[in-house]
């Protein structure tokens, strides 16, 4: 009797801490997201076939790089609108 593949535990994390990153945990949370996306992506074709959970760490991937950009995104707007008001300010 064949074993059933098994969904990778990185590939879980990395889908878990993707959806933290946007809600709880929104630096660390995408950070994780994306080396554990990594990781399990790495793991799961090392496997050949015996583990999955391509998708989540894909998905995991997507959430936390998005959460990043849109985070980098969200400080040059800072950064930028403090300077515009320290120049309309003088």
């Amino acid at each position: 009797m064949e074993q059933a593949p098994q969904t990778s535990t990185l590939a879980i994390v990395s889908l878990v801490f993707g959806i933290l990153g946007w809600t709880l945990m929104p630096f660390l949370g995408n950070i994780v997201a994306v080396i554990t996306g990594h990781l399990a992506r790495s793991e799961i074709r090392q496997s050949h076939g015996e583990i999955q959970g391509d998708g989540l760490a894909i998905a995991g991937m997507i959430l936390g790089y998005l959460g990043l950009l849109l985070g980098f995104i969200a400080v040059l707007m800072i950064i930028f609108g403090v300077g515009v008001l320290a120049f309309l300010a003088r």
